[in-house]
């Protein structure tokens, strides 16, 4: 983190496939010449959002990493606010997604899901012909459907899945995070309705703890006081309740496109 904070941030191109400007860089530190690669995205090239109009993406994205943070378990790449060469900005490390990695989302055919996979919902594939969708029965997926519930993600896409070549899964792309009313859009509804994970309760009272003391206070800069708020009443839903939120009837439940 000292590195992504204060290292020498280089620009060496742009990530045109991004939808707010994005950049692949490079950043260096002092005498010792540790280095890692990094996405930046300045604020200046954030795209307004009707529906997110207090604060910045690169804030709500460096809020998620801190929340991931304080979990226990990772899922977010880490993540600093900073400044860069083009202001200030989000940057944080590159995670290279393994190319052997098994599969976390696939089609199928017909109507139920097949042994180890739960099922998104029916996708046309050409006109006229439907496969089923489906995200992989696996536990680093449901702990980051547990994470995306507290921080409220609308864009839960297949596309912000990585994994690594150490085996860890990672979850990327946090813009349209901590909206203080409900948006959770997400292709992980596997485990809807179904009682949270021990692990996951344990996770979610250490960060309500937290949220009292030393994230709270880090959160500050970075969201409103209501976000704040309204992220420490989902962890306490979820522990009230003990299961996996189900889908809302009032916001679309999956994200377009879903890639």
């Amino acid at each position: 983190m000292a590195l992504l904070r204060d290292g020498e941030l280089t620009v060496h191109g742009r990530i045109t496939d991004a939808s707010n400007a994005a950049f692949y860089c490079t950043v260096k530190g002092g005498d010792d010449g540790d280095s890692a690669i990094c996405v930046y995205k300045p604020v200046r090239g954030e795209r307004p959002l009707w529906d997110f109009p207090d604060g910045t993406l690169a804030g709500r994205e460096t809020a998620a990493y801190l929340v991931s943070a304080a979990t226990g378990w990772g899922l977010v790449p880490p993540t600093a606010l900073r400044e860069g060469p083009f202001g200030e900005g989000m940057c944080q490390i590159w995670i290279e997604p393994d190319p052997q990695a098994p599969e976390l989302l696939s089609l199928q055919p017909g109507e139920e899901p097949q042994p180890g996979w739960h099922a998104i919902g029916l996708a046309e594939v050409e006109p006229g012909r439907t496969a089923l969708f489906v995200h992989a029965d696996d536990e680093r997926l449901r702990r980051l459907a547990v994470l995306d519930a507290v921080l409220n993600n609308g864009d839960r896409k297949g596309g912000h899945l990585l994994t690594a070549a150490d085996g860890r899964l990672y979850g990327i792309d946090h813009g349209v995070t901590f909206a203080v009313p409900g948006k959770l859009r997400t292709l992980l509804w596997g485990w809807a309705g179904e009682p949270l994970t021990a692990d996951a309760t344990e996770a979610l009272g250490r960060l309500r703890a937290e949220l009292e003391g030393a994230l709270g206070a880090a959160l500050a800069p970075l969201l409103t006081p209501d976000e704040i708020a309204a992220t420490a009443v989902r962890v306490d839903t979820l522990l009230k309740d003990g299961h996996h939120p189900y889908p809302s009837r009032d916001w679309p439940s999956v994200p377009w496109p879903p890639i």
